[in-house]
């Protein structure tokens, strides 16, 4: 079942949209998007998804039809965590399962170290598992062997006022560039189309470029989760050509979970856009258990 136009609530944490599909009484699947996408991201595997599931996919902060918010502090994950607690609250939505992707899959984590007993499942998709230290120092070790170039961007989105003065008039370049070769083969244009208008909406460059400026702050805070164990049932859905998020961030990754399954899809970094009908396949078997 498709997912709805974006809908506008007003939380006490500021103004959010989200997309939604399935019956009001159905098990609550929250999906949380990463950079530099939206909640339309998730429009193919909710086509694939049990029909009988809620959906709720929302805008995070800066992105897609929510609210552009001045300064850095709003962009920190724990803080865009909040975000999405607010909007559930909001929702009077209690137990979910969590998904998340890219940046989403932080927010998603965040989430679940905030409110464990209302995350029944959490899936991650291609980024870091944040108390796994081990892994992700692994990580550093095989980007500083070699060139590290494919992590320029990074770069580029902390340099002050460089994006915000850059990426206007340029938001099409800007984009084809990371959803054309960051996918295995090329990327929907109806989702291009959409993130080119959404980055179109003033204040979207530097609300997009916080997600990186605040990546120090973040990598301390989870440097202190260091031991801790996920509770809940997990699966990481890997994209296994992705370029960014290697095959290192896996390494160690069962020492963080209770439980957790590991699957692979034939896809890059958008995997829930280059193979919707396969990670959808994936979520309704780990729902179902």
């Amino acid at each position: 079942m498709p997912l709805s136009s974006p809908k506008i609530l007003e939380t006490p944490r500021g103004q959010f949209a989200y997309r939604e599909s399935g019956p009001a009484d159905g098990p609550v699947v929250v999906m949380i998007h990463g950079w530099p996408e939206s909640s339309y991201c998730w429009n193919g595997v909710a086509e694939h998804l049990d029909p009988g599931l809620h959906l709720i996919a929302p805008d995070l902060r800066g992105l897609g039809d929510s609210e552009r918010t001045p300064g850095q502090e709003p962009y920190r994950k724990v803080a865009l965590a909040r975000d999405v607690m607010a909007l559930l609250d909001t929702l009077e939505i209690d137990d979910v399962y969590l998904v998340g992707h890219d940046w989403g899959g932080i927010v998603a984590q965040e989430i679940a170290l905030a409110i464990p007993d209302r995350v029944n499942r959490l899936v991650i998709m291609n980024i870091a598992i944040i108390n796994n230290l081990k892994g992700n120092r692994e990580v550093i070790e095989t980007v500083r062997s070699g060139s590290g170039s494919v992590y320029w961007y990074q770069h580029f989105l902390q340099t002050p006022d460089l994006p915000e003065a850059m990426i206007p008039g340029n938001e099409e370049t800007w984009l084809r560039h990371f959803l054309r070769t960051w996918s295995r083969d090329g990327f929907p244009d109806d989702a291009l189309r959409e993130y080119v208008r959404m980055f179109r909406i003033p204040g979207t460059p530097g609300a997009s470029a916080n997600y990186y400026r605040t990546f120090h702050d973040d990598a301390k805070r989870w440097a202190t989760t260091a031991g801790h164990v996920w509770p809940m049932p997990g699966l990481y859905i890997y994209g296994n050509r992705d370029r960014v998020i290697i095959p290192e961030y896996l390494n160690h990754i069962g020492d963080c979970f209770e439980s957790i399954r590991v699957e692979q899809v034939d896809a890059a970094h958008f995997l829930q856009e280059e193979q919707p009908a396969d990670v959808a396949r994936h979520l309704n078997a780990f729902f179902k258990e």
